[in-house]
């Protein structure tokens, strides 16, 4: 199967372009197809280029399509040689020295629609269509990706707009079907860190026999994502046919979404949201909703914490959030279920690969050591799952979710997938974690009041988490807690010296925990 921008070459394209040899630079572009030619290239003069303008490469009977930048220097490429950066060398398939051709692209057809959306007009379901089939082609360049994320941003598209936006990118790329009913995935909005529940909810579902093909992300801006994390247990970029054998096998797996080619355009969009800190709740909804669709979901359990330092700060933007994606997943054919739950706090004690991955397993092992918040929300989790199931009782989950993980089902179905996606060595009672480490100590006696999740998270990624496994914070105390001056609220864990005095120097600036008197914020409403 061809993915949307490596494709084979019409038979109508001109051949008569000189050709060039291909060279590998070594330089990852994240998401962006990148193109390098020489000043001097006589192809470059006379085909009028221009630098950041989009050109077509073609080579052994595929083409893809990249952004070009002019450089002056041969030790990067020579004046007979077409370089091209790591993501759009392995996309084009052929190895170096092989004869190309580079010509100018043919500018996106779309381009009109998406005048129209930073004009603030309202775009068809059609319109929709066609910019993401250019998206994924890698056919719009970084500026005309970055207006399309802020127009669809600053002018709120309306539910109808979110559903072509939706149906748009789950229809681009990889569709799974798994010939089983039902398939279910279980998903978190973001922002708590250390809230590794899906690492416990996908065995203890697939113990009791559910389909559960769950496919993650790695971190982007947090500590660590599920990928992240279970890259400490084991492989977690298999093949795509050895993957789909591991879920028929065993009922589910626990790996990078990368590798399956579900949603491709989201993939390059989120290169986009992320630095611009961009998260709209429509652009949220059909990210979400196309990859579990595209995966061949047809039950999803959505997690949305809330709290003053969550990604959802208040209840009234909860609900409105559920709201809107009942509306898109009942349009998509997609049965949902969304929970509300409490995210005043990060989940666990780990906030890091290693760390949280020995959480994880002290959970599975029901080890006296395991956090209990983590172990709670996982069960709870777990059980509405498990009500997906026509034989299981609304109101059953939770009792039949804690019988799997207490009578060791859910840990010897976590071995399982572990071993079957090849493991890799891990003790939680003697984890790697990163040499060098520091304290973060209470400045006066009092009650945790409150905790930051942004600052916990940005102190831990300073450390070098998630590129570091095994740098993170390791938390000591939580809401409500009593400390005394002096008493370590918490371990930080770095790999170097520069990555330790960073995070030193923000956790100085604010520890993240702040020390009263008295409990003063009252419990808001959460599903549990």
């Amino acid at each position: 199967m061809t993915t949307a921008d490596s494709v084979p070459t019409p038979s109508e394209t001109p051949n008569d372009t000189p050709l060039l040899r291909l060279k590998r630079v070594a330089i990852d572009t994240y998401r962006e197809n990148v193109a390098y030619l020489h000043r001097d290239c006589a192809i470059y003069r006379a085909e009028g280029f221009q630098a950041l303008s989009k050109v077509e490469i073609r080579a052994n009977g595929r083409r893809i399509l990249a952004t070009l930048n002019v450089v002056d220097d041969a030790c990067i490429v020579d004046r007979d040689q077409l370089g091209l950066s790591e993501d759009a060398f392995a996309q084009l398939g052929v190895d170096d020295g092989h004869p190309t051709r580079v010509s100018q692209a043919e500018p996106p057809s779309s381009i009109p629609a998406l005048h129209r959306k930073i004009a603030g007009e309202r775009l068809s379901h059609d319109d929709y269509h066609a910019i993401v089939k250019d998206i994924a082609e890698h056919r719009y360049s970084k500026i005309e990706l970055t207006a399309f994320v802020v127009a669809t941003n600053q002018g709120e598209m309306d539910r109808e707009e979110i559903y072509g936006l939706t149906d748009a990118m789950a229809a681009v790329g990889r569709k799974l079907d798994w010939l089983a009913h039902p398939v279910v995935d279980k998903h978190c909005v973001g922002g708590i860190p250390g809230n590794r529940t899906s690492m416990l909810v996908v065995p203890i579902v697939a113990a009791h026999g559910m389909l559960c093909p769950k496919t993650s992300s790695r971190a982007i801006t947090s500590p660590a994502g599920t990928a992240d994390t279970m890259e400490v247990l084991a492989n977690v970029e298999p093949p795509f046919e050895r993957l789909s054998e591991i879920v028929r096998e065993h009922r589910a797996c626990l790996a990078w979404g990368g590798t399956s080619d579900l949603s491709p355009a989201d993939d390059v969009l989120i290169s986009v949201e992320r630095p611009l800190s961009i998260d709209s709740p429509g652009q949220m909804v059909a990210s979400i909703i196309s990859k579990k669709v595209a995966a061949g979901s047809t039950h999803l359990l959505l997690d949305i914490p809330v709290g003053a330092t969550a990604k959802v700060r208040t209840i009234p933007d909860a609900q409105r959030l559920r709201k809107l994606f009942e509306f898109v997943a009942k349009r998509m054919g997609l049965t949902i279920d969304v929970v509300i739950t409490d995210g005043r706090q990060p989940i666990g004690n780990g906030i890091g690969p290693v760390l949280e991955a020995r959480d994880v397993m002290w959970v599975l092992q029901n080890d006296h050591r395991a956090p209990h918040d983590l172990r709670q929300k996982a069960l709870r989790l777990a059980g509405r799952m498990l009500e997906f199931d026509p034989d299981v009782r609304g109101g059953d989950g939770y009792a039949i979710a804690r019988d799997i993980l207490e009578s060791g089902r859910a840990l010897a179905k976590m071995k399982a997938i572990i071993e079957a996606q090849g493991a890799k060595p891990f003790n939680p009672d003697a984890p790697e974690l990163a040499p060098l480490s520091y304290e973060v100590l209470a400045k006066r006696d009092g009650i945790v009041t409150s905790i930051d999740n942004l600052q916990l998270a940005r102190i831990a990624r300073l450390a070098g988490a998630p590129k570091v496994q095994g740098a993170g914070v390791d938390m000591l105390h939580k809401l409500g807690d009593s400390v005394r001056a002096g008493e370590p609220l918490y371990l930080v864990y770095a790999a170097y010296s520069a990555d330790l005095a960073f995070a030193q120097q923000a956790s100085e600036r604010s520890s993240g925990f702040i020390l009263g008197e008295t409990v003063t914020e009252t419990r808001q409403f959460v599903e549990f």
